[in-house]
């Protein structure tokens, strides 16, 4: 019996072992390691990358999340930043130091005024359809206009909206978002910094009414469309 029970048990510690040297073949890289690695694929790519797209590129295990927040502390201060677009990651040249990137900066087109607009509405109205653009704006909104802020990539198709006619909604963005350092749509100036340039009256002209009146309104007045971007008055 003694001779069974010995053979059991040491059977039983082989098994454990190979468990345990099993498990150690797919332990996570320590978090200096799994840094590294988050800071090679950021700068290697030319968009900007997801943490699951980071996650299916590291080792078992890795926590791209929590690497970031390392790598991000660590970049603070430096020439180079890494910042958050969206629900992505990039590695961006820091803000003041934009000037030193000035002549490599090439200007391929211009936008319209109706395209500015329309570009600006989207931004603080989305998800917005081409029929609330027009009563915004005023004016009919060409087919054109909207065209180049597609091939743009700076707007895009959000999702129909539940009225009659199941009409098509406009989004900003991730590359409009890079393109103008924004983290969100919630970093768009408020209505106090549009009022400093200049670009908004004290006070909205009689009978005006701001869309989204049954959403709720900030400190600032500024109208909140359930989650959406902020909205400025007309």
């Amino acid at each position: 019996m003694s001779d069974d029970t010995n053979a059991s048990g040491s059977g039983a510690e082989v098994v454990e072992q190979a468990v345990e040297q099993e498990e150690s073949l797919f332990e996570a890289p320590p978090v200096a390691e799994q840094e590294r690695m988050c800071e090679a694929i950021l700068f290697a790519s030319a968009e900007p990358v997801t943490i699951k797209e980071m996650n299916d590129r590291m080792p078992h295990g890795c926590d791209a999340a929590e690497a970031l927040v390392h790598l991000r502390k660590r970049y603070e201060g430096r020439g180079v930043h890494v910042v958050r677009i969206g629900d992505s990651w990039a590695m961006r040249t820091a803000a003041d130091l934009g000037f030193l990137m000035q002549k490599e900066t090439v200007e391929t087109r211009k936008l319209s005024r109706a395209a500015v607009e329309t570009l600006a509405i989207i931004a603080y109205h989305q998800p917005v359809t081409r029929a609330e653009i027009e009563e915004i704006r005023g004016v009919s909104v060409s087919r054109g206009t909207v065209d180049q802020l597609l091939e743009m990539e700076w707007i895009r198709f959000g999702r129909r909206k539940m009225t009659p006619g199941r009409p098509v909604t406009f989004v900003v963005t991730q590359e409009f978002l890079d393109h103008f350092g924004l983290s969100s749509p919630r970093d768009l100036p408020g209505l106090k910094e549009l009022r400093a340039a200049g670009l908004l009256e004290n006070r909205p002209p009689p009978g005006t009414i701001p869309l989204g009146l049954n959403s709720d309104e900030d400190d600032d007045g500024m109208v909140i469309d359930d989650g959406q971007s902020e909205m400025f008055e007309d």
